[in-house]
């Protein structure tokens, strides 16, 4: 157990820590995520969230203030905004180790649980990017193993102080992200108490986690309704029941069936060896309290962001761990029974399918089709990682099927997805990361924006625009987007929105004393060159352009 817990603690630094600062910052949402605490901290504001200057009411503040204080900490990179989602997922695959070790009948269980959270592909991505997924997942995380700690514990001291702890872990979420801190509790527990029969209990245990999380929560949520009367309006109805529910207004609307191909490809690696745990978990496992409790924490949350209009990849995070708990249950009791030939017959088809890849890469980087080439002409380096990171995955997989201890099969299983992704961090092909990468243009032109110069931008590169010059006062260009609710409220920033009459009027005006600068998508720029004046400066690169008027 001991050398498994340090082995997965080096691997996690190796593939969640060391690779955050490689890749550069992508658009919207890590610049988003990073400008707005920039802005807090310029501001000295940290009770109103705002972006370019803007009010933004999206979402509440928490995950803005761990951000701040991480840039404070580790200064204003990409490194410093991405740590908290990759500490996020640690210390949830703590909290999974501690709940599987402590009530797990199968003690194997309790080191295979956290493993198998850690080498979900979804929980990886999600964790080497800002978003504020992981955070919120680690709070509920934390909410639901408290409830667990609780409804198991004899001593009344210790469930009150489990309860109590359960409410500051709501509470935090809920400042994360809304009120997804209260629905996805109550959509694990209340089917989980049905289920074994504790009926009272639906009456007696919400009330210490509701006044505790109210507590937690109550200081900044009068604040913000003191200084912006319109917030929980905004917040509850167009950010919550309209995305929730009403497909033409909410946003992101999908199919019914959307996360099932992303929890497959989301949790691959164990997806595939359903045919070894999961009739084990039915035939042994479901008359464990543990067991039930994990499955309602997956099931009711996953039907129910099914069923919502508005769905986005990382949405199905909090279930994750209760899938880990499930399958590690499932496949430790399929091993001590003394059975492995389902996992090896799995563990061939993913590694084939791992090798396919790697050659389907070396093909592509022959191949004269251009509809057949991931990487350009000049990436060798990034395709032979790639290849190289595919065909040791396979490797390992296979490797694994030999071990004759079912622990040390764990270990190169989890080790080949483990060591592919870290290898994925150098393998991502240039076409894909720059159409969402407009760093390297911003900051290559840095020196041209001076004080007294004019920004304008719009869509998604102008969270971009103000991170890299550091500026919150950028004009937007026709495309709105998500500053639509800060343009028509804050009415101490007029003049904020351009139309292309206004912007041509304004480089006429200040022609020869302050530069205007327009940063753009290459296509938006091109559909609005013919309405502007020659610049005196231009760089691009294939997807953004950069103008000096």
């Amino acid at each position: 157990m001991k050398r498994v817990s340090i082995a997965l603690f080096v691997l996690f630094v190796f593939v969640y820590i060391l690779p955050l600062g490689f890749r550069p910052l992508t658009i919207p949402d890590e610049t988003r995520y990073g400008e707005i605490p920039r802005e807090m901290l310029t501001s000295g504001d940290w009770v109103v969230p705002r972006l370019n200057g803007l009010k933004y009411f999206e979402k509440p503040v928490f995950g803005y203030w761990v951000n701040a204080v991480s840039i404070l900490t580790l200064g204003e990179n990409a490194f410093a905004l991405r740590i908290a989602s990759a500490l996020s997922v640690l210390i949830s695959a703590l909290m999974i180790f501690l709940l599987a070790r402590r009530f797990s009948p199968r003690r194997p269980a309790s080191a295979l649980a956290p493993a198998i959270f850690l080498t979900c592909p979804l929980v990886l991505a999600v964790g080497q990017i800002s978003l504020l997924d992981s955070l919120l997942s680690m709070l509920l995380t934390g909410a639901l193993v408290c409830f667990f700690f609780a409804h198991m514990a004899e001593n009344t001291r210790r469930k009150v102080l489990f309860l109590a702890l359960m409410g500051v872990f709501c509470g935090l979420a809920f400042l994360t992200k809304g009120f997804l801190a209260l629905a996805v509790p109550m959509l694990a527990i209340v089917p989980f108490l049905i289920w074994e029969g504790r009926y009272k209990d639906l009456f007696r245990i919400p009330w210490i986690p509701i006044m505790t999380a109210f507590a937690v929560a109550l200081p900044w949520s009068l604040m913000i309704h003191f200084r912006e009367g319109d917030f929980w309006n905004y917040f509850f109805w167009t950010e919550h029941m309209a995305r929730f529910l009403d497909p033409v207004r909410g946003q992101h609307p999908k199919s019914l069936w959307y996360f099932l191909p992303i929890l497959a490809g989301g949790a691959l690696p164990w997806v595939i060896q359903s045919p070894a745990a999961i009739p084990t978990v039915l035939k042994f496992e479901m008359k464990k309290p543990l067991m039930r409790f994990a499955m309602c924490w997956f099931l009711f949350p996953f039907l129910f962001f099914s069923v919502c209009s508005g769905k986005l990849i990382p949405y199905i995070l909090p279930c994750f761990p209760a899938f880990a708990i499930v399958f590690a249950m499932g496949l430790a009791s399929y091993f001590e029974a003394g059975r492995s030939r389902a996992f090896s017959v799995a563990a061939w088809v993913l590694a084939v399918f791992a090798g396919l890849g790697g050659l389907f890469l070396l093909i592509s980087g022959l191949s004269d089709y251009e509809a057949m080439r991931i990487y350009d002409t000049d990436e060798v380096g990034k395709l032979l990682v790639g290849a190289l990171g595919a065909f040791l995955w396979a490797f390992l997989v296979i490797w694994s099927t030999r071990m004759k201890d079912y622990r040390k099969r764990w270990v190169f299983y989890c080790a080949g997805t483990l060591a592919f992704f870290f290898m994925a961090n150098f393998a991502v092909p240039g076409r894909a990361m720059d159409r969402r990468t407009p760093g390297w243009l911003l900051e290559r032109n840095l020196s041209r924006v001076t004080p007294d110069a004019m920004l304008v931008s719009n869509d998604n590169v102008l969270r971009a625009v103000c991170w890299f010059f550091k500026r919150d006062d950028v004009k937007v260009l026709e495309k709105v987007g998500e500053f639509t609710y800060g343009l028509k409220h804050d009415h101490n920033k007029p003049g904020k929105f351009l139309t292309v009459e206004a912007l041509k009027d304004m480089i006429r005006e200040n022609a020869g004393k302050h530069p205007v600068i327009l940063v753009l998508i290459k296509d938006h720029y091109e559909s609005y060159r013919d309405q502007l004046p020659v610049p005196v400066f231009t760089d691009t690169d294939d997807h953004f352009v950069l103008a000096v008027y």
